[in-house]
């Protein structure tokens, strides 16, 4: 009887633990990019303003945003990803809207281009 129990006790251990895997994601966007600009102030001093986001693999992220080298913004960020275009947002920021990018290859970089044509980040 003991051995009975201890295989109906191993089956269900097995059966448990095949029915709770996490999908693996792959997706390419998963990583680091980034963006930075840098402004002229005056003819001496400049302005530099780097943002960047960091997608993992559970359709979250950071997004981090430093002018001049002081952290200035760190929030986290949802994205998803259908037919190739990926919307990034942010429920910690009110007053930032969806960012909706697709993934480019240019230059031989990676880039994450808005619907509205302009560079969200490259990647790193």
């Amino acid at each position: 009887m003991k051995k009975l129990f201890s295989f109906l006790a191993i089956l269900g251990i097995i059966l448990a633990s095949n029915c709770s895997r996490i999908p693996e994601n792959n997706d390419p966007v998963i990583g680091i990019w980034s963006r930075l600009e840098v402004k002229s102030v005056s003819q001496t001093q400049k302005s530099s303003n780097r943002q960047e986001w960091i997608f993992n693999d559970a359709y979250l992220g950071r997004y981090h945003s430093y002018n001049n080298g002081q952290l200035e913004v760190l929030t986290d960020f949802k994205w998803e990803e259908e037919d190739g275009v990926y919307t990034i947002s942010y429920p910690g920021l009110e007053n930032r809207l969806n960012d909706v990018v697709t993934m480019i290859e240019a230059n031989n970089e990676t880039i994450l281009k808005a619907t509205d044509g302009h560079t969200l980040a490259t990647r790193e």
